[in-house]
């Protein structure tokens, strides 16, 4: 059988005149994840892995953010302009603190755990269940890594008035009148 189709492709080959010999191994067409060969950890870009561990959200609050509960690193990069009173403030920037700390922690795991996945395929001494035991690992620290962000964004939405709120929607681009 498979001899019938090496004679198939062969011959379609020589009826539309494309060469077969040297295809599979043109250098034309590299692959996307050419550049990622020399990074520590194959899945994670130099920033990717300074966001984690130093709690940058990485974009895992989107749901959040962009369904009006504000950030708390937005909303204090922005406090002037919002006139955030003191106790606002503070109350904002403990939320802050807060999520920033428990997610460099869980992004120092994240990171950890990615680089043993790497490591195990880079050794090859991966298996099934090693498989399945590190890639649920890292799901489960993604997931908790990104409920803490979005749990940053609960708490600061009540800290907010209504008139603050849609200040920020309309400062950060977000209006429905596309200012």
């Amino acid at each position: 059988m498979r001899n019938l189709s090496v004679a198939w492709a062969v011959a379609l080959g020589a009826s539309v005149g494309v060469p077969l010999s040297g295809q599979a191994h043109s250098h034309e067409h590299a692959s996307p994840y050419a550049e990622f060969v020399d990074r520590d950890i194959k899945a994670l870009s130099n920033e990717e892995v300074e966001g984690l561990l130093t709690g940058a959200g990485l974009g895992m609050a989107l749901p959040g953010e962009l369904n009006g509960y504000p950030g708390p690193r937005h909303v204090l990069e922005i406090a002037p302009m919002l006139g955030l009173t003191a106790e606002q403030e503070a109350r904002i920037r403990e939320i802050f603190a807060a999520m920033q700390a428990n997610a460099a922690i869980l992004g120092e795991e994240v990171v950890e755990l990615e680089r043993q996945l790497d490591q195990a395929f880079a050794q090859k001494t991966i298996d099934e269940e090693g498989l399945v035991s590190l890639t649920s690992a890292i799901a489960v620290a993604r997931a908790r890594l990104r409920a803490i962000h979005l749990s940053a964004h609960l708490g600061v939405r009540p800290v907010l008035t209504d008139t603050q709120l849609e200040q920020y929607e309309r400062i950060r681009g977000y209006g429905s009148d596309g200012s």
